[in-house]
């Protein structure tokens, strides 16, 4: 109960860490890897008619003959990979998380689709190899500090052939216009967070300084007290645009989704495509 107490007590500061990794729970993960399969939900992957029609826009904007190599950051149990593998592309898919990775070979060598996946922290190692094309979608840049992004855009920079090109999607700060802080709790007898039954305490907090954003989930068991900050720093196409400037990127265009739609103020997404060359 005193850790509880001692980790609602203050706001935590910008960017504070987890103290634990929650791709690495055994629970936690098995939760993630159901709910990127779930083809019928926006969660951790997005509805399968909208992925479908995003490599497909994305193989006429960028297409195989020219963006032969393809690098899928974020690439969970490897949709978005093996569509990118049948329209053409020769795919490698990264990831932090160990059963996704396990799931995505698994479903590739019985598919028979030539895709090499590995599992790592991209945000903490080189890239390897050099690619035509890396994706990074469904707004994986935003969960990351500003050190990191900046670092990670130096390492996509480097490992981009002199014609290759980024694309990834944002979130922008109208997704929480209108948010209050908040705290709210619930009790599990065995969900999302832990497979035995437990408190779930989750804040909400605004950091406007800095367009983020933070959903705090604090697991209370028999056991102990875990908590999971999930950060997401949101965007303007200002700042993308400095970024990505600064990171050597030549011609940037902007769309409202990784489909290709035109940008609207009502959107709450960014897509950026961001080439290397002029």
């Amino acid at each position: 109960m005193k850790d509880l107490l001692k980790i609602l007590k203050e706001k935590p500061a910008l960017y504070e860490p987890s103290p634990r990794n929650m791709w690495d729970d055994p629970h936690i993960s098995k939760q993630m890897l159901a709910a990127h399969l779930d083809e019928g939900f926006d969660s951790a992957t997005r509805k399968m008619g909208f992925v479908k029609e995003s490599v497909g826009w994305i193989a006429c904007t960028l297409p195989p003959a020219r963006y032969k190599r393809l690098l899928d950051l974020g690439c969970g149990p490897g949709i978005y990979a093996e569509l990118f593998c049948r329209n053409g592309y020769e795919v490698t898919g990264v990831d932090i998380s160990e059963r996704s990775i396990r799931f995505a070979r698994e479903s590739a060598r019985q598919k028979n689709l030539a895709i090499e996946y590995c599992r790592k922290d991209y945000t903490a190692s080189g890239l390897g190899g050099s690619y035509d094309l890396i994706t990074l979608i469904y707004c994986d840049f935003g969960v990351l500090a500003r050190d990191t992004r900046v670092k990670l855009l130096a390492r996509i920079y480097e490992s981009l052939l002199p014609h290759g090109a980024l694309l990834f999607d944002v979130f922008k700060p109208v997704k929480y216009k209108g948010m209050k802080e908040a705290r709210d709790w619930e009790a599990e007898e065995n969900g999302f967070w832990h497979e035995k039954p437990y408190l779930l305490l989750h804040s909400f907090w605004r950091y406007d300084e800095d367009n983020t954003f933070l959903n705090q989930y604090v697991v209370g068991t028999e056991d102990g007290t875990d908590y999971y900050n999930i950060w997401e720093h949101t965007f303007t196409f200002e700042e993308l645009e400095q970024d990505l400037r600064k990171a050597g990127f030549g011609r940037i265009q902007f769309y409202g989704n990784v489909a290709g739609k035109r940008c609207e103020d009502t959107d709450d997404t960014i897509c950026v495509l961001a080439m290397k060359g002029l």
